[in-house]
């Protein structure tokens, strides 16, 4: 099968593309590496992957490279993500997740595409809600501009999906981990904490460290956008492990991996934006994808930490 992921030589993106080239697809990826590596892309492009840098605002530029690639499924998951900078500048996080995303949606239909898997959030999307773990019924109430340009471009989805019969889904992250995470980038704590430790430094704690995020293995999150592509199901799906962890145990179970001498946290002040408690319940992924989170929190920590230590950090 032809496929298409635009992020491709992001963290996640590069995953999806590793697996979509081992049950043998033909994989193009679109990226403009301001965020992903070509690094992270080494063993794909040598097994047959073809790369384009562009940007997914540049309309034109993108209808033509995805017209010419003719693929069956599109995944979605170039993006602005960090949430600082969204709030910094909602603008320029709109033009990206908003634009980009109707962009990619428009070439995906004038190429005959028959599917579309958009990468949103769940982490960000809802807000602060008593209803944890949180399903996907529950209004999304974000408090970052970054989760109000993912809600936006959902939308644009079912939008398409009406319009022009356009198969469309978006999967709902928990906040997602592992290896090729940046461990210098805006986005991932937990990459951010292994890169903190293994340097000897000291990891970096805003607020008090209670609040708590559901922390997905990206090697479950791969397996569950490559499902969404094969199903027909449409709409949004939350992908998460249903399970809470607060940042000091983050810090705690990673000084544990980091052993003697671990640098103790410093603390600073909370925020603007950052939500207290998030945690995605994950029942429609079971009946929609067949799909669960099968890495135990310590087992991924470990795989998270290890990767660090074994090669340098390529990509966000």
């Amino acid at each position: 099968m032809r496929t298409l992921v635009t992020g491709g030589a992001g963290f996640i993106g590069s995953h999806v593309v590793d697996a979509l080239l081992a049950r043998g697809d033909t994989v193009t990826v679109v990226d403009d590496l301001s965020g992903g590596r070509e690094a992270n892309l080494t063993a794909a492009l040598a097994g047959g992957a073809r790369l384009e840098r562009a940007d997914i605002r540049d309309g034109a530029g993108l209808a033509a490279i995805v017209a010419a690639a003719e693929p069956a499924v599109v995944f979605h998951l170039a993006a602005q993500v960090d949430v600082r900078r969204s709030l910094a500048d909602p603008a320029f996080d709109a033009r990206t997740n908003v634009e980009g995303t109707v962009n990619v949606l428009e070439a995906a239909r004038a190429a005959g595409a028959d599917r579309v898997v958009f990468a949103s959030t769940g982490g960000a999307i809802y807000g602060d809600t008593d209803v944890l773990p949180t399903p996907e019924r529950v209004p999304a109430l974000p408090m970052a501009a970054y989760g109000q340009s993912k809600r936006c471009a959902e939308l644009y989805l079912g939008f398409y999906a009406r319009l022009y019969g356009l198969s469309t889904i978006a999967l709902r992250f928990g906040n997602v981990y592992g290896p090729r995470q940046d461990p210098h980038g805006e986005a991932g704590v937990i990459a951010i904490f292994c890169g903190k430790l293994r340097g000897g430094e000291a990891p970096r704690i805003y607020g008090a460290g209670t609040q708590t995020r559901d922390y997905v293995y990206v090697g479950d999150l791969v397996e569950a956008l490559v499902r969404a592509g094969d199903v027909r199901e449409t709409g949004v799906v939350n992908i998460g492990t249903e399970e809470e962890t607060s940042v000091l145990e983050l810090v705690r179970v990673l000084a544990e991996l980091h052993g003697p001498g671990a640098p103790e946290p410093e603390f600073a002040p909370a925020r603007l934006g950052e939500i207290e408690r998030s945690c995605l319940a994950a029942g429609r992924a079971g009946e929609v994808l067949g799909w669960r989170a099968r890495t135990p929190i310590a087992q991924g920590l470990a795989l998270t930490y290890d990767a660090l230590g074994a090669a340098p950090a390529v990509g966000s």
